[in-house]
């Protein structure tokens, strides 16, 4: 399982839930798992957001691998220029 940590504004579409264990192998799963448990998450995470997965940020990362045990944060998405 990967312990998974939603940040900033987040939370509210969880009902204050900001960390949690989550069984997925991609991260296209780990938002079909949160889609399902928290709906009204699902509208931002189709928008694209960060993740960064053991310290290292994926902007398009829904094909990214997740392995057992890592530490996966979910991120507004971060601006380029």
């Amino acid at each position: 399982m990967a312990h998974v940590t939603l940040t900033g504004n987040l939370r509210q579409f969880t009902g204050g839930v900001a960390e949690m264990d989550v069984e997925a192998a991609s991260v296209r799963q780990l938002f079909a798992h949160l889609s399902r448990d928290f709906p009204a998450l699902a509208p931002h995470l189709e928008q694209g957001l960060a993740v960064a997965i053991d310290g290292q940020i994926y902007q398009d990362a829904l094909f990214q691998e997740i392995a057992a045990g890592s530490e996966v944060h979910i991120l507004p998405q971060i601006a380029g220029g």
